[in-house]
Formats: structure tokens, C-alpha cells, sequence
């Protein structure tokens, strides 16, 4: 059986390349899509991507995703320094979760620096754009393969 791994893009990241190059970049949301099942290809595992501008449909995701998939691959974008639902939804679903960020939050403004989901997740990976969610893709199939 293959190993299955869901990466959620939160808010805003459907924006990714238009939005604040100077901090996110040029990369769209498709060219980070298109990186992640090309890595997902060469470590031999099924990758499912899904963008929502809105929490409660990330929420129902992570609770499908329950006994669906080995990890969860999550950037919450904004929804990290405000949702207790995502966090609830991420504890209930039982699946390693890796927090990734394409920015590094600790060099942005004050806020940023809590994230909710950090306290559910294995880890957090921030500060590498784009590469940001290979390295994470990278350790939940470490997870789920140990």
C-alpha cells in the first residue's frame, strides 16, 4: 500500500506570486504543487494538495483525513496565529503533522511569532519558500515510513 500524504495550503496562498514577492516570492501555488508531486514521485508516495481561503473547510479536511492518510503536510497561512479550530481538528485527526511556512515567521512582525498549530505538530519548517514544503514532504515520509 502507497503511502498517502495530504498537504493543506491555507489562506492567501492561491495569491502566491502576485502577493508580497519581496517576502513570498514569484512562485504561484501551481509551480509549489508541481514541485511537491515531482518529489512525491521520486520518494514513491501519493501526494493530495488542497487550497481553501476558508478555516472551516480546512477543518473538514483534516477530519477526513483521519485513517486516510500517514501525515499531514500544513500551511495555515494566517489561520496559524488564530485558529483553535484548526488546532482542535489537527489533534483529533491523530496524524503527524508538519507545520510549514515559506516565510521565516521569527523575522516578521510580533504576531506571527505564536503559532497554534505548532503545539499539535511533529514539527516546523519555516523560512525556505517553496522549499519549505519539500523538506516537510521529506519528513512525513520519514514518519510514516518509521
Amino acid at each position: 500500500m502507497s503511502i498517502r500524504i495530504l498537504v493543506l495550503h491555507g489562506p492567501n496562498l492561491n495569491m502566491l506570486g502576485l502577493r508580497e514577492p519581496d517576502i513570498y516570492g514569484t512562485t504561484t501555488l501551481a509551480d509549489v504543487n508541481d514541485r511537491i508531486a515531482a518529489l512525491a514521485q521520486e520518494l514513491g508516495v501519493e501526494v493530495d494538495t488542497f487550497q481553501s481561503n476558508h478555516e472551516g473547510q480546512l477543518v473538514d479536511k483534516i477530519q477526513a483525513a483521519r485513517g486516510q492518510y500517514a501525515a499531514l503536510i500544513i500551511n495555515a497561512g494566517a489561520y496559524t496565529h488564530t485558529s483553535v479550530a484548526l488546532l482542535d481538528a489537527i489533534l483529533s485527526a491523530e496524524l503527524p503533522t508538519i507545520e510549514v511556512h515559506l516565510s521565516n515567521l521569527y523575522k516578521r512582525e510580533p504576531f506571527r511569532h505564536h503559532s497554534y498549530i505548532a503545539s499539535a505538530a511533529v514539527g516546523q519548517i519555516c523560512g525556505f519558500g517553496a522549499d519549505s514544503y519539500l523538506l516537510g514532504l521529506r519528513a512525513a515520509v520519514a514518519l510514516a515510513q518509521s
